[in-house]
């Protein structure tokens, strides 16, 4: 079933909202928070906080994980009236690690038009500068906050080969690390906190090398691991080519010496010797 999105019928708007500075926000989506007729809002409070900020007023639905199913009804009531429907989460895009998935799966299965605004989420600045390769990536969101699920599906991500991407809570962070450093080997890591706000910090380091920066680290956390690109490593390059790829990401030469027996399944010293062999 196609769908047109600005046909003039009741339609849903998923729009993303500032995950920090206030100013992260797009024109289309302020003229869409001004135009719709409810606002179906993860934390009012929050919501309200941002409407206020730019004189918006709005009848404001609370719609969070434990009763967005139920809040279906409301929503198809008023779509049936032919109203526009926004949707918000407390920060970010909806749908993306954020409620928003079940009421637009009912608008969706109810024939109504679902449109996304393009705008603010926490993955795409941590990702464009982590220094780890782009692409391929793969958004897994958060992993199980109970220690044996959280392995399980860190190995079943260990051989994919493309960059990783995590959020994660600060009191889980040591833990993650930790569990990351044991199963997927020690790749380079890229932590970023507090993206767009007044304390934003990336920590770039090693898998092996990151947990004693970690320190009391607080606030909302991304995390970008490199992929598992083994197989193409050994397919193409020498061992010294291999060292000089991690030497021009930012390792040190100790570092990348190590990584490059881990990923080879070699001696350290047989690496460290073919290395200085050409020098």
């Amino acid at each position: 079933m196609s769908q047109k999105s600005y046909d003039g019928s009741a339609t849903v708007y998923l729009i993303p909202t500032p995950i920090g500075n206030m100013e992260d926000i797009t024109i289309r989506a302020l003229h869409t928070l001004e135009s719709v007729d409810v606002i179906f809002s993860e934390d009012t409070r929050v919501t309200s906080l941002l409407l206020k900020h730019y004189s918006i007023h709005k009848k404001l639905i609370s719609s969070h994980q434990y009763n967005e199913g139920k809040n279906g009804i409301k929503l198809l009531t008023y779509l049936k009236e032919g109203k526009m429907v926004g949707i918000v989460s407390d920060r970010g895009t909806p749908v993306i690690s954020d409620p928003g998935y079940e009421l637009a799966q009912i608008a969706i299965e109810n024939g109504y038009n679902v449109v996304g605004l393009p705008g603010p989420t926490a993955l795409i600045p941590a990702l464009i500068t982590s220094g780890i390769a782009p692409q391929p990536f793969l958004f897994y969101g958060f992993l199980n906050s109970k220690d044996g699920k959280r392995k399980k599906e860190l190995e079943n991500l260990k051989n994919i080969g493309a960059t990783l991407i995590f959020y994660e809570a600060p009191h889980r962070i040591h833990k993650t690390v930790s569990d990351m450093l044991k199963i997927l080997g020690n790749r380079r890591i890229s932590i970023s906190r507090e993206i767009s706000k007044k304390y934003e910090e990336i920590y770039r380091e090693t898998l092996e090398n990151i947990s004693g920066q970690l320190i009391d680290i607080k606030g909302e956390i991304v995390i970008i691991v490199e992929g598992n690109f083994q197989g193409e490593m050994h397919d193409n390059l020498t061992i010294i080519e291999h060292i000089n790829f991690f030497l021009k990401s930012g390792m040190t030469v100790k570092d990348a010496i190590k990584q490059v027996a881990h990923e080879r399944g070699l001696p350290k010293n047989e690496v460290y010797q073919e290395y200085h062999r050409g020098d």
